[in-house]
């Protein structure tokens, strides 16, 4: 496995791969992997005839009061996970190799990725999003690259960025991979204590009740979303950001129930920020 840090290194690989016909794959992570991003690994490795990951923790995508300092950063861990799942590339850049002296350029997002949810949320987030995303795929060129669906929003905006820029990418957003007891896997999950992780499963148990909700034939939105508050107020630790049931599209709340819907929900357990969601229907 090649450890590639310099965008320009990058680049000559990837485009020397391309004039060879060989299709590259691509999934993006800020490291602290885990079985939701080897599942993303071994689908691209499955799919493409070589296969990138990039290591990168984007500065520009955190808040001013957020966890940037703090982010886990088990490089060892990382790079070991990539070598036994057949990586060809670690792409590890430097927030000065993304963003170098005199670097001005921001890829704006629709107004919803703004206004709702993690949007409203985390003002600045999404457009650091875009524009490291813009800038990753400029610098590999993959033809397909994989992402996990626990992060519905961001992924819905990055499909809706390959097709606004003409990026040229196969988008694959990929089933959430979850613990036995339910938790989503994420790298924030190394931030809980044993007694918060044990109350963070209060989402995935609220989704639950939501779906269930469903499923028994009640039709008015705001009443599965007080179900799935009722739930979550079982768990004193937990606070709730937003629990919502959105379209799966547009991500636009409903005020009914429709054929498909997306539970989407943040908590806070302690000072650990999850979110999660789940597609369902009736």
């Amino acid at each position: 496995m090649k450890i590639l840090r310099a965008p320009r290194s990058m680049a000559a690989w990837g485009e020397r791969l391309r004039r060879e016909g060989v299709t590259i794959g691509f999934v993006p992570t800020m490291g602290a992997l885990h079985d939701g991003h080897r599942s993303l690994i071994r689908a691209a490795r499955l799919r493409c005839d070589a296969l990138v990951v990039s290591i990168f923790v984007n500065p520009t995508q955190f808040g001013p009061n957020e966890d940037l300092t703090r982010y886990p950063r088990p490089i060892t861990h990382d790079r070991a996970l990539c070598r036994a799942e057949g990586v060809d590339v670690c792409f590890e850049p430097t927030p000065n190799a993304m963003y170098p002296k005199g670097f001005q350029t921001i890829v704006m997002v629709p107004e919803i990725a703004q206004q709702l949810w993690e949007g409203a949320a985390r003002p600045h987030h999404f457009v650091g999003v875009a524009t490291v995303v813009t800038k990753l795929f400029g610098i590999v060129r993959p033809h397909l690259a994989l992402f996990g669906q626990k992060d519905y929003q961001q992924a819905t905006l990055i499909k809706r960025l390959v097709t606004d820029l003409n990026l040229g990418v196969t988008i694959d957003v990929r089933p959430t991979i979850r613990e036995k007891d339910g938790l989503a896997m994420s790298s924030r999950n190394r931030y809980l204590s044993p007694d918060d992780r044990q109350a963070a499963t209060i989402l995935y148990r609220a989704f639950r009740a939501g779906r269930q909700a469903i499923e028994e034939g009640i039709k008015n939105a705001s009443t599965v979303e007080r179900i799935m508050r009722k739930t979550v107020a079982q768990e004193p630790t937990a606070h709730v950001e937003y629990l919502a049931l959105c379209d799966p599209a547009s991500l636009e709340p409903l005020k009914q129930v429709q054929r498909q819907i997306l539970l989407l929900g943040a908590i806070r357990i302690g000072k650990v920020r999850l979110i999660d969601n789940m597609l369902t229907g009736c």
